[in-house]
């Protein structure tokens, strides 16, 4: 215990402490959101468009976080304007989107004066390194994220299982669609310094993949992925910490250890009651 107690007066961990539980409302909610409206993709594609804002931020002298989000959320709107006024098929898109975004980042970076920053932590994440600044950013994400979703509870969950229906009651689906686009690409962004641009789909997706038969509920739904992304970052934090190995990686190589057990449980005790 007073060796638990001595490792908690450090700040790093303090500070990625209380990422892990930002990181788990965020991807707790947003997650279920994304996995109800099968766009993980779309997710993945916005994911990489994040390496362009990242590349933008070393360019511009920025903090490539903020460059991240911006760009983010820039391409996030594009996309869906793209997918309103167009037939093009949302899986092209987001392949185009997926290189385009990669390549722009790759671009930024060549230019950048100097040498070439260092971009495992951005690609893969790294919680033991999350700074004041990235905590305050990931914390108003996570309180813009619950009071946008708690506040319109009843019409997310309209829009989410009967979208046409929604729009018969006379709901804005398109302001749902634009709130909707805006909170992945907060997500994404949120969870860069975690588990990284690469393995960001990782936590959006494996605990709402666990969570699924915690509750029918939506609500429950994300209460439930929300609680075990918390104990899967802690875990994977723990571990990494411990072994000196990379966090994201741990996290996500955890989760899909958890995610594999479950799933064998589960399938066993189907078996079982045949």
């Amino acid at each position: 215990m007073n060796a638990l107690y001595s490792l908690l007066q450090y700040q790093f961990i303090q500070y990625a402490i209380l990422a892990a539980i930002f990181a788990s409302i965020i991807s707790g909610i947003v997650g279920v959101i994304v996995v109800e409206k099968k766009m993980v993709m779309m997710t993945g594609g916005l994911a990489h468009v994040a390496f362009a804002g990242v590349g933008l931020g070393f360019f511009l002298n920025l903090p490539p976080i903020y460059g991240a989000f911006l760009l983010s959320l820039l391409f996030s709107w594009i996309m869906m304007m793209i997918t309103k006024a167009s037939s093009i098929q949302l899986d092209l898109l987001m392949g185009i989107f997926w290189s385009s975004g990669m390549a722009l980042g790759v671009f930024f970076i060549a230019l950048t004066p100097g040498y070439p920053p260092h971009l495992a932590s951005y690609l893969f994440g790294n919680i033991l390194a999350i700074s004041r600044s990235d905590l305050n950013l990931m914390m108003v994400i996570a309180l813009f994220i619950l009071f946008i979703v708690v506040s319109c509870f009843p019409y997310w969950k309209a829009f989410l299982f009967d979208q046409e229906f929604t729009r018969i009651k006379g709901i804005k689906t398109v302001w749902m669609e634009f709130m909707l686009f805006t909170l992945i690409a907060m997500a994404v962004v949120a969870l860069i310094k975690v588990t990284g641009i690469i393995l960001s789909l990782a936590l959006l997706t494996i605990p709402t993949a666990i969570s699924a038969k915690g509750s029918p509920s939506l609500g429950g739904r994300m209460i439930w992925s929300a609680g075990i992304g918390m104990i899967l970052c802690w875990g994977g934090l723990a571990l990494s910490f411990l072994w000196n190995i990379p966090s994201g990686a741990t996290i996500v190589l955890l989760s899909s250890g958890v995610f594999a057990l479950v799933y064998a449980v589960k399938k066993g005790a189907n078996s079982c009651n045949r």
